[in-house]
């Protein structure tokens, strides 16, 4: 699934190779998608962990994998071989289809009838267009039958078809695909076969195309000749899956949950662990997709997962939510935002809850029973990644990570009160010294400040709950002090606020720390509770900077980067000096847009001076994208905003940083995609 970066292939390249028909009724009736797969499929695929670089024997181990890690029992049962299993010159004389020769000596059949011996299916890969050299691995147009027969004939249980050469040959994805299903339907041997859409074409990131030919045409039609169909485009690259890529994704793929339905799913792309993001991202990611009734492919290499990822693939209650049988698509509830509501109606009438924080920073978050469709008393709440069961009187809460979720499944309530739900507060660093602490940012922190801490304790259920107590810890040798009394009750829908000053040693070494409040409190009939809820990171802050320097050669505090990361005095991703319309820099920072670039400058320094601009290396790239915004902020106020520049455009810039504590520059992409937005802070000079 090698992204294409825009361009067309004329037909006369592709004349006399491939004819498409016109698609008739009669052909749109008999590629009708049969419910195959009645809840979302699982299984593993070669792309993201192996990429082409896959042999028979490579694939026999991770089947061995998948069955003895577990995997295979929790019903990822599919073993998927993506582009790369083809031979270079990929048809015979006769015109089949042929396996690479060294990759696969014994041909496919013997591989698939290995994966069938271990109680697993088989999944194969092709594209609906035409085989173009340079543009695509292998391509299935002029062949539709032959292939399906052959996939059949040697034993696939599934298939996924590509879109590479079809956008490359300009072809309409609606007919293609409803011919591909049409014959993988009629295959020869009568073979069931899951038929996977992929078209992964979107603009701007593939260049500019009708509306028509992307994946977010695919609901309009799909449903009813697939059983999934890919709804943007790729996650990631091979080996390096963002967090921010996810949540596109998946706010692409929540677009359009009416088509979805037992044996028809919209597809976000693979699951991910272990290529790039962090362990909460990841479950994250799996309780999205789980909420949307995804398929849940996994992309990572399975025999190198640990422990707490497999263990995370094959939670029995999440797992239970992406397969429930009703098939229904999470939708939100509420506004879009940093922190977001997202529901999914469940067949036994329960509701399966998500509350996802987006944002950089652990936050509570908190809906209603009424708000998700649920009406009465009482609410058995059950963290699904917990395991926890408690009783609400309608409110549905948690304390959410930064990039994380909690899933919760809500029932009404039966039988005697269970032990209520109490939301443990994460704790809040409201001030440093006497400082106001910015909204939804990391705090950051030097050696010697004092910090104000806050914990809020809600009850949320029905009964009162005894002697809630809050303990903070920070890190070594921080010093704790209670400035508030724990009352002896706290009744059902009351709330008590815990405050501290914690003191951070002068010596604090620079780094992430954490903020951890342990709430503990005694349920009526159930005995003392305990839950921990954790702030991270408190970022320890290096030193300022000192002089007239450039803020390049300064420790940043964090740094992100739409693709790549950034780097220090060279654009972004290649290795080539900053340049700006000809003007070379010396120093600087070159990143991609989104970014967001963090220093600490503890109210030392009084002006931050540069140019920033679209960097020229664009040029030898093509003329489409290469727009960006960027911003100075001090301490969330905004101290520069250069509007849209794009390649033609510097622009200077001269602020005044004093009694800045915490300074960001910020990249957008202008509203239209980061597509060849390599951007530059070039020679940003700090005054400290």
């Amino acid at each position: 699934m090698k992204r294409l970066m825009g361009g067309v292939i004329a037909a006369a390249l592709v004349a006399g190779a491939f004819a498409a028909t016109t698609t008739t009724a009669a052909v749109a009736a008999q590629a009708t998608a049969p419910v195959l797969s009645p809840t979302p499929y699982q299984g593993w695929n070669t792309y993201y962990g192996l990429g082409g670089d896959f042999t028979e024997e490579s694939i026999k181990s991770v089947a061995d994998s998948l069955v003895s890690r577990g995997l295979a029992k929790a019903g990822y049962d599919i073993v998927w071989l993506d582009g790369g299993w083809q031979a270079d010159q990929s048809r015979s004389a006769a015109g089949d289809l042929v396996p690479h020769p060294a990759k696969f000596p014994n041909g496919l059949k013997p591989l698939v009838d290995y994966i069938h011996g271990k109680g697993l299916k088989a999944g194969i890969y092709t594209d609906a267009g035409p085989y173009i050299p340079g543009k695509c691995g292998l391509g299935s147009g002029g062949y539709y039958q032959r292939d399906a027969d052959q996939f059949a004939a040697w034993g696939f249980d599934a298939v996924k078809v590509d879109y590479l050469c079809g956008i490359a040959a300009d072809l309409d994805p609606k007919t293609v695909f409803t011919e591909f299903a049409q014959a993988l339907r009629n295959n020869a041997s009568k073979r069931p076969m899951i038929f996977n859409l992929c078209n992964p074409v979107t603009s701007p990131d593939w260049g500019n195309y009708p509306e028509s030919q992307q994946s977010i045409n695919s609901w309009s039609y799909a449903p009813g000749i697939a059983q999934s169909w890919r709804t943007y485009t790729d996650v990631g690259f091979m080996g390096d899956i963002k967090f921010k890529d996810v949540l596109r994704n998946y706010d692409a793929n929540a677009r359009h949950p009416e088509v979805v339905k037992p044996g028809a799913f919209s597809d976000p792309d693979y699951l991910a662990p272990e290529l790039g993001m962090s362990d909460e991202e990841f479950k994250t990611q799996l309780t999205l997709w789980a909420a949307a009734a995804a398929p849940l492919v996994i992309g990572s290499d399975v025999r190198k997962l640990s422990a707490t990822t497999i263990s995370m693939l094959t939670d029995p209650d999440v797992l239970a939510i992406n397969q429930d049988k009703a098939a229904v698509q999470a939708v939100r509830v509420g506004a879009a935002g940093t922190t977001e509501t997202w529901v999914k109606r469940l067949a036994d009438g329960g509701r399966a809850v998500v509350l996802l924080n987006r944002g950089d920073s652990a936050k509570t978050i908190t809906t209603t029973a009424k708000a998700v469709g649920l009406h009465g008393a009482r609410f058995t709440l059950k963290n699904a990644w917990t395991n926890k069961v408690t009783e609400s009187a309608g409110t549905i809460s948690a304390a959410v990570p930064a990039h994380g979720t909690a899933l919760i499944r809500v029932e009404p309530a039966r039988g005697l009160p269970g032990v209520s739900h109490v939301t443990a507060g994460i704790p809040q660093v409201t001030k440093v010294g006497t400082d106001a602490q910015p909204e939804g940012s990391a705090p950051v922190v030097a050696g010697g400040d004092e910090l104000t801490v806050q914990v809020n304790v809600r009850n949320d259920g029905l009964l009162p709950v005894l002697k809630p107590a809050v303990t903070i810890a920070g890190g070594n040798e921080w010093r704790v002090k209670p400035l508030t009394k724990a009352p002896v009750l706290l009744a059902g829908g009351k709330q008590a606020t815990f405050a501290f000053t914690v003191q951070l040693p002068a010596g604090a070494a620079p780094g992430n720390a954490s903020l951890t409040a342990t709430t503990a409190y005694e349920a009526i009939g159930y005995g003392v509770q305990k839950q921990a809820t954790v702030l991270a990171p408190v970022v320890v802050a290096p030193a300022p900077p000192d002089g007239t320097v450039p803020l390049s050669h300064h420790k940043w505090i964090t740094a992100t980067s739409g693709w790549m990361t950034p780097a220090i005095d060279e654009s972004v991703g290649g290795g080539n000096p900053i340049k700006l319309t000809g003007t070379t820099y010396a120093t600087g920072i070159g990143v991609a847009s989104p970014s967001l670039v963090r220093y600490y400058l503890g109210k030392s320094c009084t002006r931050l001076a540069g140019t920033v601009g679209i960097d020229d290396v664009v040029n030898n790239v093509g003329p489409d994208g290469g727009t960006a915004t960027f911003q100075v902020v001090g301490d969330g106020k905004v101290l520069f905003d250069s509007g849209t520049v794009d390649r033609h455009t510097p622009k200077p810039f001269d602020v005044d940083l004093t009694n800045v504590r915490v300074l960001d520059l910020v990249v957008g992409d202008a509203g239209d995609g980061g597509y060849n937005d390599r951007a530059d802070w070039a020679a940003p000079t700090a005054t400290c």
